[in-house]
């Protein structure tokens, strides 16, 4: 076994203090690139479902101008539908009077 002497573990020391403050410096700019990619994954991620979750009203829009102008497809009566979409209300007009 060899013993360490004052200086050596000086210098050991001051190596290992700069080895940890170089490594904290790579961790802190990857874990920045890491956390921006999370980040805008999480993002685009949480947009992509709110699309899609919104499918579902546009589909229920649809079917309610279909509906309106079929119940008055004979009638001269000019009829508008409110639509919601991320909630906030639309008014498709009636195709029929362009």
């Amino acid at each position: 076994m060899s013993a360490l002497t004052l200086d050596a573990a000086k210098s050991l020391s001051i190596t290992v203090v700069i080895v940890f403050l170089v490594g904290s410096l790579a961790a802190a700019w990857m874990m920045k690139t890491i956390m921006q990619k999370v980040v805008v994954i999480a993002v685009l991620l949480l947009l992509a479902f709110s699309v899609y979750s919104q499918r579902t009203s546009l589909q229920d829009c649809a079917d309610k101008v279909q509906g309106n102008f079929t119940r008055d497809g004979t009638s001269v009566t000019v009829t508008d539908t409110e639509c919601s979409f991320f909630g906030a209300k639309v008014t498709i007009t009636d195709p029929r009077t362009e």
